[in-house]
């Protein structure tokens, strides 16, 4: 059952005569006993009580060590997302699907690993054709099916259409509105990837008729990074973080007179901080990390932005709301050299790479009256957890062959999973398609390097030397000693346990 609270209601009583007023209240009295031995549900009460809104906001490409709550000597102001974890959970060991941000996102709404389908490594282009079928169950086909506004605002990155070339003269499907959003508008990809346009809905707000010139790295002395091509009449790259924040505050707005009888689900991907570094000039130089430091400032702005809108539209307290990260940053050594700035804190790694800095994340959550203020879980989480966890949250159960890698933690957030693992196990891949999965303190990788950005990429084992890599976190998370040779009964342990994830479809246990 969903954790909803019963409302008390007064019914006026018309009924005249003592005899009739005895029976009358006898019935009350009836009725009064049995809700206070039984929970109330949808099909008994008069008045259904809401079901929570539901906000999950996915940053590009912020690290772990980035927040404030999550690192103390952080060079960035988040103060909207530390209100957020003071007044929620904070989970310290949650992770995305891949480092990178297709796979992710993917993940995300199917609640299905992304190397099940043709992504086993990489990231799709802006002109991509659609990576979701639309006969796929997501979170937002889901939610629509069981009473749901669902709406979808800003970086989308999951292709459009379904040519191999994505032409957008024409309506762009299947997207979006195809896979259960009622409302759609954003970016059809990474805001360094070309076609530079706004989409609103299945077409696009104006062509790219022009071309603009590409742009080099900041770190480089550049302009932002993005790739020359097609761009819209007045597109601007640096305006799309605050537009889509409008856009986003905008649909919030307009649930509030339906908000009695439907909730809604939003899903925010942010553009930022991803490249290119871009924020608006009351940013420049909020953060003592550079241009990455003072976008990372804005998307904390952006948050905040929100969380006013739930607030004046007094739907603040009845919103599960979410903040995380599609993996971690594109944080090189010499920019912490440069900034005393560690953005993935004291994780080995950085995005795209398979060790921790490419994708253990921040995941911030916040629900009154059902998630405690100030606590923190250690449990393992991974963001296809999104669609049983929402199941569990409105009570509803999944249709057979939905989500097959998404786990229920609902009993983490609400502190009913302390002493047992809610995830058997978490998969995880880099840009470059290595794999690794983690039981536990264990994480064995297949592999040798980092799998993505960091040098060495890979590491062609010589005879004696490792194939592999196994790490025991709860010893070495900075992931510095590796001990496959040493513990080869791991090793073969959880070998098998992801070819059987990988021949069999799925990770989580399959109904009986």
């Amino acid at each position: 059952m969903p954790l909803l609270t019963v409302r008390k209601t007064r019914c006026p009583s018309h009924f005249t005569g003592r005899l009739l007023h005895r029976i009358a209240t006898l019935i009350l009295l009836t009725c009064a006993a049995c809700l206070s031995i039984h929970p109330i549900s949808k099909a008994q009460s008069a008045e259904t009580p809401r079901l929570p809104n539901i906000v999950f906001i996915l940053a590009d490409d912020m690290g772990y060590g980035d927040p404030g709550c999550y690192n103390p000597e952080s060079k960035i102001p988040t103060p909207n997302i530390d209100s957020l974890a003071r007044d929620g959970m904070r989970f310290t060991d949650a992770h995305s699907p891949s480092a990178v941000c297709s796979p992710t996102r993917y993940g995300v709404l199917t609640g299905r690993y992304s190397w099940r389908t043709r992504m086993k490594r990489g990231v799709l282009g802006g002109y991509s054709r659609a990576l979701i079928d639309p006969k796929r169950v997501t979170v937002a086909s889901f939610l629509k099916q069981h009473g749901y506004a669902t709406g979808c605002v800003g970086k989308w990155h999951l292709g459009l259409g379904s040519a191999a070339k994505t032409d957008y003269t024409k309506p762009l499907t299947p997207g979006p509105n195809s896979l259960g959003f009622d409302y759609f508008f954003g970016i059809p990809a990474s805001l360094d990837m070309t076609p530079y346009v706004f989409v609103r809905n299945e077409r696009v707000v104006a062509l790219p008729t022009e071309k603009i010139a590409g742009s080099g790295m900041r770190r480089k002395g550049g302009g932002g990074f993005w790739r020359g091509g097609g761009i819209a009449p007045g597109f601007r790259h640096i305006d799309v973080l605050p537009t889509c924040s409008q856009e986003a505050v905008k649909f919030i707005e307009g649930q509030a007179d339906r908000a009695a009888v439907k909730p809604f689900f939003l899903y925010f991907p942010l553009s930022a901080p991803h490249t290119p570094w871009m924020p608006t000039k009351e940013f420049v130089g909020k953060s003592g990390a550079g241009p990455y430091g003072d976008f990372t400032a804005q998307v904390d702005w952006t948050v905040g932005q929100v969380v006013e809108a739930l607030k004046r539209t007094k739907q603040f307290d009845n919103t599960l709301l979410i903040v995380t990260s599609d993996n971690g940053a594109h944080w090189l050594p010499t920019d912490i050299k440069k900034f005393g700035h560690r953005a993935n804190g004291q994780l080995r790694g950085q995005k795209a790479d398979i060790h921790e800095g490419g994708h253990r994340v921040p995941f911030i959550a916040r629900w009154p009256g059902n998630i405690k203020p100030g606590t923190t879980s250690d449990q393992t989480i991974c963001h296809t957890d999104l669609l049983a966890t929402v199941a569990a949250v409105i009570g509803e159960k999944l249709p057979n062959g939905a989500g097959p890698d998404s786990y229920n933690i609902l009993p983490a957030l609400v502190g009913e999973a302390k002493d047992r693992p809610i995830r058997e196990a978490t998969v995880h891949h880099s840009v470059s398609g290595m794999f690794a999965i983690r039981q536990g303190p264990w994480k064995l990788v297949l592999g040798r390097g980092s799998g993505g950005f960091t040098a060495p990429r890979v590491i062609k084992p010589k005879p004696g030397e490792p194939k592999g890599q196994l790490y025991h976190l709860g010893d070495d998370p900075g992931e510095k000693k590796n001990v496959y040779l040493e513990k080869p009964e791991v090793v073969k342990r959880l070998t098998t346990l992801l070819k059987r994830y990988r021949t069999e479809g799925h990770s989580r246990p399959t109904e009986k």
